[in-house]
């Protein structure tokens, strides 16, 4: 096999292309590069229309699934993400037509994909802006930290619109619930550049100086902004012209022990990063804020890889052995050796239950300076129970939403993120 190295063909920001590599032939390269943004011209922008309507930890772009289901899916086939964060697997299947099943163990997923799939309600903003202000309803989350994320001074006008959105019909409750959201976290003590909820120097600073401002006319602009925002996108949306397909979501439901009902053509998923897989704690603030209660939440919490004792698997990889023999610390290689068992265990017991392909988005995390090919322990794993590895493509990461620095706090050397993100086809043989 040749070297990763010698099939990159990157010139700056675009890829270096022929006319059979936007629809590869398997028997060319089993790696090859691709940036898929350049492959799917019906959805111009990564954040276009419901693809863009809240910032999630680690999102799956949308073009990727559309070139899985351009490719490989047949009309009728039903297409299942174990992991499926965002939503955006659901959100591109309803674009071409698939019926689909999503899983999450974060039960944000039900806010975010409903607002994703709705019709674009018409409503008069300013008239529902004003009905806000003179609400009688309050809602404030049972939260024990509250008082420590906001100040006293907000409270009254966040209960007041949280209150009345509540009050609303559904159609319009999901017209303001993520603007909503955004704005609550605007008018917080947390980080917004940061995807984790963190009390910083800048947003202790951006508190301090909201309220020296006219901030309730502020919240409510921002407000109507955030809304009017959603309403384009909703707009942008409906010109991808989506179907209504059959689908199923699962949320807060535990990936690593939950079993499928029946069986299911085609799994197409991104599994939590090797070393970013906390999105509960990411988004606790949000959780709290949609109703859900302290003890839930700790419970989902809990459940998450790092913090989740898993069964062990029998593991076939001899790249995972390897790079395992160079890992010291004891809670890193306990870390490594969770996450595999987490993964390649949930991938084959639901495995049994795909009938045509499994497609699997992964970084080459690493462990400290270690670089990690969970590509190659994946095929190396899953072909030894049946699947055929059709290929893999290795995707130029663009841009990043994701908190970047200097100097990797954790190890105290310079931060060196994955540059690339690999796409693994395989194929029930």
């Amino acid at each position: 096999m040749k070297k990763i190295s010698q099939l990159f063909l990157w010139e700056e920001n675009k890829i270096i292309t022929n006319n059979n590599l936007l629809f590869p032939s398997p028997e060319t390269n089993k790696k090859i590069p691709i940036l898929f943004r350049d492959t799917i011209p019906e959805i111009p922008s990564t954040t276009y229309g419901s693809f863009g309507i809240y910032k999630y930890p680690a999102k799956f772009i949308p073009q990727v699934i559309a070139y899985i289901l351009k490719k490989y899916a047949q009309p009728g086939m039903k297409i299942f993400d174990p992991f499926a964060g965002y939503g955006t697997v659901g959100v591109v299947s309803r674009v071409y037509n698939y019926p689909y099943e999503l899983w999450d163990l974060n039960p944000l997923i039900t806010t975010i994909h409903n607002t994703a799939i709705m019709e674009n309600p018409k409503a008069n903003v300013v008239d529902l802006l004003n009905e806000i202000k003179k609400s009688k309803k309050e809602f404030l989350p049972n939260w024990s930290n509250l008082k420590y994320w906001f100040p006293e001074e907000f409270l009254e006008i966040l209960a007041k619109s949280w209150g009345f959105v509540y009050s609303l019909d559904e159609k319009l409750r999901y017209l303001f619930l993520i603007p909503l959201l955004n704005v609550t976290k605007y008018f917080s003590y947390a980080d917004e550049k940061v995807h984790k909820l963190y009390k910083s120097k800048h947003s202790k600073k951006k508190v301090e100086e909201l309220l020296k401002k006219d901030w309730k006319s502020l919240f409510y602009c921002l407000l109507e902004k955030e809304v009017g925002k959603l309403q384009r996108k909703l707009f942008e949306n409906a010109l991808l012209k989506p179907h209504k397909v059959k689908y199923k979501i699962k949320s807060g439901v535990d990936t690593l022990k939950e079993e499928l009902d029946s069986e299911i053509n085609i799994l197409i998923t991104s599994p939590p990063y090797l070393q970013a897989q906390e999105y509960i704690r990411s988004t606790k603030m949000e959780l709290f804020w949609l109703g859900y209660d302290e003890k839930y939440i700790k419970e989902l919490s809990k459940k998450e890889i790092p913090y989740h004792p898993v069964p062990e698997v029998e593991i076939h990889s001899p790249t995972f052995f390897h790079h395992r023999e160079k890992i010291q610390e004891k809670h890193l290689l306990l870390l490594y050796d969770r996450y595999f068992h987490a993964i390649l265990g949930t991938l084959s017991r639901l495995g049994k239950k795909v009938t045509n392909y499994m497609c699997i988005f992964v970084g080459p995390a690493k462990v400290r300076t270690i670089s990690i090919p969970i590509d190659d322990i994946l095929v190396e794993h899953l072909e030894h129970l049946g699947w055929k590895h059709e290929i893999t493509y290795i995707d130029k990461i663009v841009a990043r939403v994701m908190f970047e620095s200097k100097i990797n706090p954790a190890s105290g050397e310079k931060d060196d993120r994955i540059k690339t993100e690999h796409l693994v086809v395989l194929k029930k043989d």
